[in-house]
């Protein structure tokens, strides 16, 4: 008993095996979320960019890379945002904001 030839593509069906795109949003979020650590509200747009890339990724079906990078930018978003809200409560509970309106 004799068997078919191996096919010509090596056996392999579907898209070639290329290397990984790393999603630009993953980046993107990393960098506002650093960067929202110094300026709290640019580290929405990681939150909103991480969320975004994390889905896309996942949609990907391993075409992209960057996983790694949209969850630390999702994740130090969370924490510029919440040290940005805990800021503020401290400067209002303590004074730091005050105002004169009184006029003269």
């Amino acid at each position: 008993m004799s068997y078919p030839p191996p096919p010509p593509d090596g056996g392999y069906s579907g898209e070639s095996a290329g290397p990984q795109k790393t999603n630009p949003k993953a980046t993107w979020a990393l960098v506002t979320g650093i960067l929202g650590l110094c300026c709290a509200p640019i580290g929405i747009a990681g939150i909103v960019l991480g969320k975004s890339a994390q889905t896309e990724i996942a949609a990907s079906g391993g075409r992209q890379s960057g996983a790694g990078l949209a969850k630390a930018g999702f994740i130090i978003g969370i924490i510029s945002v919440v040290l940005w809200i805990l800021w503020v409560v401290v400067s209002l509970a303590t004074g730091g904001f005050s105002y004169n309106f009184e006029t003269n």
